[in-house]
């Protein structure tokens, strides 16, 4: 049976993790793929690649931060694929721009902002994926649907010198939560939620900070198992396995992909 995956991004790890799922459909059961991001541009480029590579591939073009998409995202998914086995929520900002910041000086905007573009969005998205995994009958493996959420590792370890921007951070520790609040709701009901929280990945968000000299600097102690910035290809396995049976037996763990950051 086809598996049913919607990523919410057509850039950086999002669509790193499209391409390792279809590229792995070449060699097991087929992937059906729904992408859903902001710019049409972005979306068509990647779902005519994906189609390259195999896979079937739809999208939709929306803002999850009106609340009406993400219920209408889901029943558009349902209508062309007839069901949703894996669900990776990675839209998401850096709030700098907005007035993200330390404590002291971040701003009304950037926190409200902040939090709303990174976890209201995820809430409505899981929301309405488990409305739905509910109702469905498990798949051929025994269960109803994956749930990978993207979080931080400045959700858990926090960095005052370059990253001190309080409410991303609070976005991500909140999503954590989030997660794992749903992992214990629904593991009787065959759902499996799990978080990835990667440092800093060369991605088009993060372009600010992986093209930054002192940053880059920074890197060679802070992410010593590389010294440097992640590349997206690297942490779209880590992505690729919690959303498909290779994890089957995980829920309600989040997985730092973050090359010794924590430990540096």
């Amino acid at each position: 049976m086809p598996r049913t995956y919607l990523i919410t991004g057509a850039s950086g790890i999002g669509a790193e993790t499209a391409r390792m799922l279809a590229r792995g459909a070449q060699h097991a059961d087929s992937v059906q793929l729904f992408i859903a991001a902001r710019t049409e541009a972005k979306c068509q480029t990647l779902v005519r690649e994906l189609h390259s590579l195999g896979a079937t591939a739809e999208y939709m073009v929306g803002d999850l931060t009106d609340a009406s998409v993400a219920p209408l995202l889901i029943e558009k998914v349902v209508a062309r694929f007839g069901r949703l086995d894996g669900v990776f929520n990675v839209a998401g900002i850096s709030g700098r721009r907005y007035g993200d910041g330390p404590v002291h000086e971040c701003t009304e905007e950037g926190w409200a902002i902040t939090l709303n573009t990174n976890v209201t969005t995820q809430y409505r998205v899981c929301r309405e994926a488990v409305r739905l995994m509910l109702t469905q009958p498990p798949g051929d493996n025994g269960q109803r649907g994956a749930i990978l959420n993207m979080a931080s590792i400045l959700g858990l370890h926090p960095e005052p010198k370059h990253f001190d921007t309080v409410a991303y951070a609070a976005s991500k520790g909140a999503i954590i939560s989030l997660s794992r609040t749903m992992a214990a709701s629904y593991a009787h009901a065959k759902i499996r939620v799990n978080v990835i929280a990667p440092a800093l990945v060369r991605t088009p968000m993060s372009a600010r900070a992986s093209d930054d000299p002192a940053i880059l600097n920074f890197m060679k102690s802070k992410q010593p198992l590389l010294e440097d910035v992640i590349a997206a290809k690297d942490v779209a396995p880590s992505c690729v396995y919690l959303l498909t049976d290779a994890s089957r037996a995980v829920t309600g763990e989040v997985l730092a992909v973050d090359a010794g950051w924590q430990l540096a």
